[in-house]
């Protein structure tokens, strides 16, 4: 099997649809849909089921106790059977052509040390969320392509399913979220993406979701924030951007129970010199 599609849900039902009637009507089909369910306290669960009945497409549906989407992650690439590993969320759908543009440009990479494919992902096919200074394919790691090329915007990553095995996210006591930006990172020091100018993802930011309510997840799990930021501090980055991640770390730094020396231990001392001052600009900001 060429593709898993893989969405973790949290009661979402409501949108469910939308997301697999897209992939009823892909125009190349090798792909299964494997759903995770967070603990959803809504209808979820039947309506999926529905789906199944319906018999149009493979379903894989599993639930777990409410931990997290990056728990969710983890449990969709241990379920995972395509080569290929595509996560997209449950209040986002595809492009009729999405799964075809992914076979046709897997090729390119299906041999060599690649780590996988991102497209764009757009308000509608035309108009791609994000900067739009990329027009052509880039063959390149995440932090030449983030940090060099200067794309911002969500992509859609289509990652290898035995590279994704191998970058599990940690589980973090009490925690329930750590960004996916961790993992591209650690594949990212490895690996190159082969990166592609068409969208073929739609993406909504809704009310409440994890992007619309960004810095609030980030302050309830400071853990797995600190351990972002720090890592992004060690990565092949320029100094500006060094700083920036030291002053997030910094910022989120005080959420933690953890005492001041183990915080310390994380960081880089030169680089806390001036960001640990600088993040005390958002004191009054982050304590409201």
């Amino acid at each position: 099997m060429l593709l898993t599609i893989f969405t973790p849900t949290y009661n979402r039902a409501n949108l469910l649809s939308r997301l697999y009637n897209s992939l009823c009507l892909q125009t190349f089909q090798d792909f299964e849909w494997v759903i995770v369910d967070d603990g959803s306290q809504d209808d979820t669960e039947n309506v999926i089921k529905k789906f199944i009945e319906e018999s149009k497409i493979p379903i894989v549906y599993s639930k777990q106790e409410n931990s997290g989407k990056h728990i969710a992650i983890n449990k969709g690439v241990s379920l995972a059977k395509g080569e290929l590993f595509f996560i997209v969320d449950s209040d986002d759908f595809l492009l009729p052509n999405a799964v075809e543009m992914v076979s046709n440009n897997y090729s390119n990479i299906q041999n060599v040390e690649v780590a996988g494919l991102s497209f764009r992902r757009g308000y509608d096919a035309q108009i791609p969320i994000g900067s739009s200074n990329f027009k052509t394919p880039f063959l390149m790691n995440v932090f030449e392509f983030r940090y060099g090329k200067k794309v911002v915007g969500d992509m859609a990553e289509v990652i290898k399913t035995d590279i994704m095995k191998k970058y599990t996210f940690p589980k973090l006591l009490n925690e329930k979220f750590l960004t996916e930006g961790l993992i591209w990172n650690r594949i990212g020091q490895k690996f190159k993406f082969l990166w592609l100018p068409e969208v073929i993802y739609i993406g909504e930011y809704l009310e409440g979701g994890l992007t619309d309510n960004n810095f609030s997840v980030r302050k309830k799990s400071p853990e797995g924030t600190l351990i972002f930021y720090s890592e992004l501090q060690r990565m092949p980055i320029n100094f500006f951007y060094k700083l920036r991640a030291n002053i997030n770390y910094w910022r989120f730094a005080k959420f933690s129970n953890r005492s001041f020396i183990s915080k310390f231990k994380d960081v880089r001392f030169i680089l806390s010199f001036f960001g640990l001052p600088l993040s005390l600009i958002f004191f009054i900001k982050d304590s409201k």
